[in-house]
């Protein structure tokens, strides 16, 4: 280990920089809802568990905005592939 380092070209802040449209934060979760996004992600062989957890927020958003008539034929398109199975 060197006796003194130069940190004055040194920058603070984050070593990775966001990718635009992405927003750092600090999130809360519970653990339960924490291993099982992992858990998907071990399944699947590999991936990044923030990402699917991003595609869940996304999700339930569209459906929320989803009107009546589109969330009826969405569900019974669900069903009918599931009872063709």
């Amino acid at each position: 280990m060197e006796a003194e380092y130069d940190f004055s070209q040194g920058k603070r802040g984050a070593v990775e920089r966001t990718s635009a449209g992405k927003t750092r934060i600090t999130i809360r979760l519970d653990d339960e809802v924490l291993a099982w996004f992992r858990e998907q992600v071990h399944t699947a062989g590999g991936g990044n568990y923030q990402s699917l957890i991003n595609g869940a927020l996304r999700q339930h958003i569209e459906q929320q905005c989803e009107p009546l008539e589109a969330t009826l034929r969405r569900v019974l398109r669900e069903e009918l592939e599931r009872i063709g199975r």
